[in-house]
């Protein structure tokens, strides 16, 4: 918990220097009317394509359209996108699904398989998304100034779409705009493995470890992709419902 609560209290400060900071002239020294891209306030209201959550369970908050891109966040945006993915209900049934496959399949035998094993397992499996969500979006994206969102492409082939929403857990947007390897999405998701070997005391290991932190990116990628293909398929779905 140590590494928690040291990451939390630095991504903190970083917050209060930002809201401390005197703010930026987006038209320059000179009064031009050229703004600096990275300077472009986000719209508070604007939904994520296809609305908060991906079949009506896989909250979506932090997909933002392609044409967003150029903008960035501040900090209390990034932490407020990090906790509305982490603390959106629909999670709690996610949990208690993979809590009962635990049960069902004898998963950490010490949790035990009375309803205390259930609730303990459930418990365990909310923390490694919520922790897991809280790391990759919100304080690593604050301490290392990258930017969360998944920027949805929404055009070309099918393919190409799901080429690009798989390897974004590889890549992403800087604060200033470039681009580089998602240390956000890596040494978030490596945190939340960590943690949660606290918690998981029966298959603690290098290769368990090493496997937890793969299927969590895994699956942060899988997510992309419906994410990216969500709108067409809601869509598709309204427009069948109205024939």
């Amino acid at each position: 918990m140590r590494v928690l609560w040291v990451a939390t209290l630095a991504a903190a400060g970083t917050f209060a220097q930002e809201q401390t900071a005197p703010p930026v002239n987006p038209a320059g020294p000179q009064g031009t009317a050229e703004a600096n891209p990275a300077a472009v306030a986000i719209p508070p209201d604007l939904q994520p394509p296809g609305g908060n959550r991906v079949f009506g369970v896989l909250p979506n908050y932090r997909t933002a359209d392609a044409s967003q891109e150029g903008t960035v966040l501040t900090s209390r945006e990034k932490l407020a996108i990090a906790a509305k993915d982490s603390f959106d209900y629909p999670l709690l049934g996610l949990a208690g699904a993979l809590a009962a496959l635990g049960q069902w399949t004898n998963q950490q035998p010490s949790f035990g398989q009375e309803f205390g094993g259930y609730a303990h397992r459930v418990a365990t499996n909310y923390a490694d998304q919520s922790l897991g969500n809280m790391f990759t979006e919100g304080v690593f994206p604050v301490l290392l100034h990258e930017d969360p969102r998944y920027f949805r492409r929404g055009t070309g082939s099918t393919v190409s779409r799901v080429r690009y929403a798989l390897t974004r857990v590889l890549v992403t947007r800087t604060d200033s705009g470039g681009t580089r390897f998602n240390y956000s999405e890596w040494l978030g998701n490596a945190s939340a493995v960590g943690i949660s070997n606290f918690y998981y005391p029966d298959s603690f290991s290098v290769t368990g470890t090493v496997t937890k932190l793969l299927m969590q990116v895994g699956t942060d990628a899988a997510s992309q992709v419906m994410k990216e293909l969500w709108p067409d398929i809601k869509r598709k779905m309204l427009s069948k419902g109205s024939n």
